[in-house]
């Protein structure tokens, strides 16, 4: 029976995503066999034809590919303690160290250069190939926006990194500007910090 990869998202506790379908599509096509989210995510994130604040696009993401394995990679991303050290947004301080997550509906807490705590709920895993989380104040729900890492090896020692920021739930109208603000530059910029401290080790 084919794997299925549980997902939790706002508004439902779970679904599945037939992988073995995705990647018989894939190879229809010619394309290294990837994750449906990638295939759906990526089409989205480079949308660059909605420029007005209201039009803003509310899906962006980066990709590069790295000189490491994905489960290199991985650890460096599902260990809260190591994400300041590659946060490209410059907006996370330091998390408390025994938080490496390890399944789906874990949460994880988060200082930000501000001072404010977060808890950030894990919305879908697949280890050592994606990870997603929705951050909130402490004992409240989330706002509805979302980190997406997606892991694709390419070999042994590459691997096709996509990061991903989420904002199509967003409807507080106080962090929309942040929002906003959070362009493709700002996750190339986490995504160039990650590979220069997998690649320089």
């Amino acid at each position: 029976m084919p794997g299925r990869l549980k997902i939790a998202t706002r508004g439902e506790s779970q679904r599945t995503i037939n992988q073995a379908s995705v990647k018989r599509h894939d190879r229809a096509v010619g394309m290294v066999a990837r994750p449906a989210w990638c295939v759906v995510f990526t089409a989205k994130c480079f949308d660059r034809s909605m420029t007005a604040h209201e039009d803003a696009p509310r899906v962006v993401c980066a990709s590069r590919e790295i000189a490491a394995s994905a489960q290199r990679i991985f650890e460096l991303i599902a260990d809260p303690a190591q994400q300041p050290r590659w946060d490209g947004n410059d907006n996370l301080a330091e998390a408390p160290g025994g938080q490496r997550v390890r399944a789906l509906g874990e949460v994880f807490i988060m200082t930000t250069t501000k001072g404010n705590v977060r808890e950030n709920h894990v919305v879908e895993f697949d280890e050592g190939r994606l990870i997603a989380w929705r951050p909130a104040e402490p004992d409240q729900e989330p706002p509805g926006h979302l980190w997406r890492w997606a892991l694709e090896p390419i070999d042994s020692s590459r691997t096709r990194v996509t990061h991903t920021y989420d904002w199509t739930e967003l409807t507080d109208e106080g962090r929309l500007p942040r929002a906003r603000a959070t362009t493709a530059e700002k996750l190339q910029a986490s995504l160039d910090r990650l590979g220069a401290l997998v690649e320089g080790d």
